[in-house]
């Protein structure tokens, strides 16, 4: 599981923008986003390049809090 949705709402930016910068369709990217296929690691390092935040980050979810 990615937080790649999580971070892209936090940070204003659109789907398509991140699927231009990528290099790869929409389809592919919002599969990306919903979980249904995870980025390949080289994409991984792109994505959180483009979002200027770590791999980490994109894949924990470090604003969890314990209930």
């Amino acid at each position: 599981m990615n937080r790649i949705k999580l971070v892209l709402k936090e940070k204003g930016i659109k789907q398509t923008w991140l699927a231009e910068k990528l290099q790869k369709s929409y389809n592919m990217v919002n599969s990306y986003v919903t979980n249904r296929r995870q980025p390949s690691l080289e994409v991984l390092y792109q994505i959180a390049e483009l979002l200027d935040v770590s791999v980490k980050d994109l894949l924990t979810d470090n604003h969890q809090t314990n209930s």
